[in-house]
């Protein structure tokens, strides 16, 4: 199944004990959620462009939940009712201005920075508590982690969510980032896969400085 633009992309942060201790940072006591722009989609294929701004730009595979009925103030089975499907979801970040900046906004939301793809797996294909995402960069493993393994299990993060805002047909929420973060370069390719959902691959560039956005 082919996917759609999210209306909103809604990022969980620290949902993986070792990724937040590679960071130096505790394991939140309820979700951190973060938003990135619609306008960072980019899909199976397309090209990363690192912009000048940033000095250190990382992958984050991820296990990305994209939303298929409206909901609002929802128990988790309620949650999993509305999930259309699984992708996979690269949450591209800017780790330097991640750490300098007093929020993740920048960081996080340059154009290109989230792949997403290839396609759409339905629930009734996938078991959530059995899916596990793998990074590799240039054919070279650097994360792989469960959805056992999370902090805080799907169906909780989609119930939290809908807590604080109405999710939409098409929102994605992309669930953590297993340990294993690391930088991208010019001329790299970056695969995040899920088994039995897909592969998303992307090669990477250096944007040229010439105030414009890339293509």
């Amino acid at each position: 199944m082919a996917i759609a633009r999210p209306g909103k992309i809604v990022g969980i942060g620290r949902n993986y004990r070792e990724h937040a201790a590679e960071l130096g940072h505790v394991v939140p006591k309820h979700p951190l959620i973060f938003l990135k722009p619609s306008t960072a989609v980019i899909g199976d294929g397309d090209t990363i462009v690192l912009p000048p701004e940033a000095a250190r730009v990382e992958h984050e595979a991820e296990i990305g939940v994209v939303i298929g009925t409206r909901i609002r103030r929802v128990g988790e089975a309620q949650a999993l009712a509305a999930v259309a499907g699984v992708t996979c979801v690269n949450d591209v970040t800017a780790r330097d201005l991640q750490r300098s900046d007093e929020q993740w906004t920048r960081a996080k939301g340059f154009d290109t920075f989230c792949p997403i793809g290839p396609r759409l797996a339905p629930l009734a294909v996938v078991r959530l508590g059995e899916l596990e995402v793998r990074c590799r960069v240039n054919g070279v493993e650097r994360q792989r982690g469960h959805a056992r393994d999370m902090v805080f299990a799907i169906a909780s993060l989609i119930a939290f969510v809908s807590q604080v805002m109405t999710l939409e047909p098409g929102d994605l929420i992309a669930t953590g980032t297993p340990a294993g973060v690391g930088p991208l370069t010019a001329g790299d390719v970056v695969e995040v896969e899920i088994p039995g959902v897909g592969v998303l691959r992307n090669p990477v560039v250096r944007e040229s400085w010439g105030g414009q956005a890339p293509p």
